[in-house]
């Protein structure tokens, strides 16, 4: 691992822990499985909307359709999947293979993606909105039981997001796969001169972002119990957020699996630490987006130090 990959983990890595060493200062009993599971809530649906912006990152892409679509799942979920489970996983499904169909109408007519998913948000909120006109629905049994298990050492939005990193990771950065796909955002041209596929290897990129989004709305209902057509809105900013203080780049395929999920992780814990100052919401946004300018400056000052060695 290279001097500068090893700081685009260890720079959101201590991010985090300098953040929950302050909400274990302010609040001691937070330092506990309790105060834990109460921090990081939140974090599995965070995380896994965070690695499906991830995905389209990793590409050239920026998706602004995240929040609206993890949304519709979560609306999906909460009403189909839990009176028809059938029709349901149908619908789910269908949403992901859209995704792909979108990434691969992306690359063939070679459209402006940050315009295309902008588009395709408001036809995501307006579907979830058909669906669930007011907020209800109820979770599944099986996957409220599921996202309220708790695990003998850690809580499960902690264990959660441990094997998301770890799948993840094996998935980008490991897998043969992986390196074709962080080559498509590297250099398309040479990727698809090697006699790759580029549209297809853009599909597949979107479609494993349509199926990461899913698990956020799925997950997200687990925690809630109920859904509404606005309840993830404010994840297509969050997961932006998270990729990059997670030491992603918009451009060159450079992404960080792991570093995506720590970064999710710093922004839930964010907001419980920013809950316990009694900040407003509007104030708690604003000190999120301080959290992230200050990592990516210290990481514009490593890089400038590496640079002059």
């Amino acid at each position: 691992m290279s001097l500068l990959a090893r700081y685009r983990i260890i720079l959101p890595a201590v991010s985090l822990a300098v953040l929950l060493a302050a909400t274990f200062w302010m609040q001691p009993r937070a330092m506990s499985y309790f105060g834990l599971n109460l921090l990081f809530n939140l974090a599995v649906p965070i995380a896994l909307a965070t690695i499906a912006q991830m995905m389209i990152i990793m590409v050239n892409d920026i998706d602004l359709s995240v929040g609206a679509f993890v949304s519709l799942v979560a609306c999906i979920t909460a009403t189909f999947l839990n009176d028809a489970p059938v029709l349901g996983l149908a619908m789910l499904l269908a949403l992901i293979v859209t995704y792909a169909v979108m990434g691969a109408v992306i690359h063939a007519l070679d459209l402006p993606a940050i315009v295309v998913t902008l588009g395709m948000s408001f036809v995501w909120g307006g579907i979830a909105l058909f669906i669930l006109p007011s907020p209800g629905g109820s979770s599944p049994g099986w996957l409220r039981t599921l996202m309220t298990v708790k695990p003998p050492l850690a809580p499960m939005a902690v264990v959660a997001s441990v094997v998301i990193a770890v799948v993840t990771h094996f998935l980008v950065i490991r897998s043969g796969l992986g390196t074709v796909l962080r080559g498509v955002g590297g250099n398309a041209r040479s990727v698809q001169r090697a006699g790759w596929p580029v549209i297809r290897l853009k599909a597949l990129a979107y479609g494993l972002a349509g199926l990461f989004g899913v698990l956020a709305g799925m997950a997200l209902v687990g925690l809630t119990t109920s859904a509404d057509a606005n309840i993830a809105l404010r994840y297509t900013l969050l997961s932006i957020a998270g990729v990059i203080l997670g030491g992603g780049e918009f451009t060159g395929g450079k992404v960080s699996p792991t570093g995506a999920v720590i970064g999710a992780l710093t922004l839930t814990l964010a907001s419980s630490f920013l809950s316990f100052l009694r900040l407003s919401p509007d104030w708690q946004i604003g000190a999120q987006g301080a959290i992230l300018i200050l990592v990516l400056t210290a990481r514009l000052v490593f890089r400038q130090k590496r640079a002059e060695a």
